[in-house]
C-alpha cells in the first residue's frame, strides 16, 4: 500500500554550471525536476511508500526519469511512455543570492496524452494520501479533467487530499489559477500554500485573514509557507506560528516548498501535533535551499533528525 500517491509532469532540469544571467552560462548539468515527483522523492527518502502517476516521452530522457524514480523507491506502475510527445525540459538561471528563474519547454507535455479513464480506481484504493498541485492542471488541456477525476476518486475512496497551489504564472493566468484552485478547495484536507499564492487565489495575504477566508471550505489543515518568515499552521482551532530554521547558505530555492510538503505529510501520517509537523517541515525546507537542484537536497529521515538534534551522527 502507498502512503502517498501524486500525479504530475516531470522534466529534465538543466541546472547552470555557474551563477549569473543564463545568456552568459557556458554549460548546464542534467538533472530531474517536477514538483509532484519532488514530493514523492521527499516522502520516499523519509521512509514513506510513494507512488507517482504520469506520462513520459518515449525517448532517452523519459527513460532516464523513470529509472531515477525507481531508484528512489517510488512506485512507477502508473507511469507510461507515449510517442509524439517529447519529455518536458526546463533550464534554470541561478543568481549569486540563490534566486532562480525557470524557462520551460513543455508545450507538448507527455501528460497531455492522459485522460480521466487512465486513472485506476484499484490504485487509489491502495493509498492513504493523494497529493495534487496547481501545476499539473495548467500544463496541458486534459490535465484539469484528469485532476478532477483524481479528486473524485480520492474523496469516494476515503483518501486524504493534499493540495499545493504551486502557482506558475508562465503556465496560466492569475484568473484561471484562482478559479481552478477555488474549485478544488472544498475537497482539500491539507492545504500547503504560500501566502503570496493565497493572495492570488483568495485576495488575502495576511495569514490570519487567509485562515478566516478558508473557513467556508472546511479545510482540516491550513498550512501557509512564508519562506524566510517560517510557516503558519491552523488545525482544530489551533494557530501556530513556526519560526524559520535558518539555512547554512542559500544555493538554490527551487524544491524547498516541495520538501516542506513532504515533511508536513510525513508528520500528518505519523499523527504528530501541529507544532512538531511544522518544525519538521521548516527544517526540510531549510536543508533543501542549501543544495543546487530540484530534489538533490531533499534529505533522508536520519539527516533531518540529526539537524533537529534528535540523533547524533559519528562522522569518523
Amino acid at each position: 500500500m502507498n502512503d502517498i500517491i501524486t500525479i504530475g509532469d516531470a522534466m529534465i532540469a538543466f541546472n547552470p554550471s555557474s551563477t549569473g544571467p543564463m545568456k552568459f552560462v557556458p554549460s548546464f548539468n542534467r538533472n530531474i525536476g517536477g514538483a509532484e515527483l519532488n514530493v514523492a522523492v521527499g516522502c520516499s527518502r523519509l521512509g514513506l511508500e510513494a507512488g507517482w502517476i504520469s506520462r513520459l516521452g518515449d525517448d532517452e530522457f523519459g527513460k532516464y526519469i523513470r529509472n531515477f524514480a525507481r531508484g528512489e523507491g517510488i512506485d512507477t506502475s502508473q507511469v507510461d511512455f507515449v510517442k509524439d510527445h517529447p519529455t518536458s525540459l526546463n533550464f534554470k538561471e541561478i543568481m549569486e543570492d540563490g534566486s532562480v528563474r525557470t524557462f520551460y519547454y513543455r508545450e507538448k507535455s507527455p501528460t497531455a496524452a492522459m485522460t480521466p479513464d487512465d486513472l485506476s480506481e484499484e490504485y487509489f484504493k491502495q493509498a492513504k494520501v493523494l497529493h495534487i498541485t496547481g501545476i499539473f492542471p495548467g500544463v496541458a488541456g486534459n490535465n484539469l479533467d484528469v485532476t478532477k477525476k483524481a479528486i473524485e476518486l480520492a474523496k469516494r475512496l476515503g483518501l486524504t487530499i493534499s493540495f499545493d497551489p504551486n502557482i506558475r504564472l508562465k503556465l496560466w493566468s492569475k484568473e484561471e489559477i484562482s478559479r481552478v484552485s477555488k474549485s478544488f478547495l472544498p475537497d482539500v484536507d491539507i492545504l500547503l500554500a504560500g501566502t503570496e499564492e493565497m493572495e492570488i487565489i483568495l485576495g488575502e495575504s495576511d495569514p490570519e485573514r487567509i485562515i478566516e477566508a478558508c473557513q467556508p471550505y472546511d479545510i482540516g489543515h491550513i498550512i501557509l509557507k512564508q519562506g524566510k518568515e517560517g510557516s503558519v499552521g491552523y488545525h482544530n482551532g489551533q494557530f501556530i506560528d513556526s519560526p524559520v530554521v535558518p539555512p547554512r547558505k542559500v544555493a538554490d530555492t527551487v524544491g524547498a516548498g516541495d520538501g516542506f510538503d513532504a515533511g508536513y505529510i510525513y508528520g500528518y501520517l505519523n499523527n504528530w501535533p501541529l507544532e512538531k509537523s511544522l518544525r519538521f517541515a521548516n527544517t526540510i525546507g531549510s536543508m533543501v535551499v542549501g543544495v543546487v537542484g530540484d530534489n538533490e537536497g531533499l534529505p533522508y529521515l536520519e539527516d533531518v533528525q540529526m539537524k533537529l538534534g534528535e540523533i547524533e551522527r559519528v562522522e569518523r
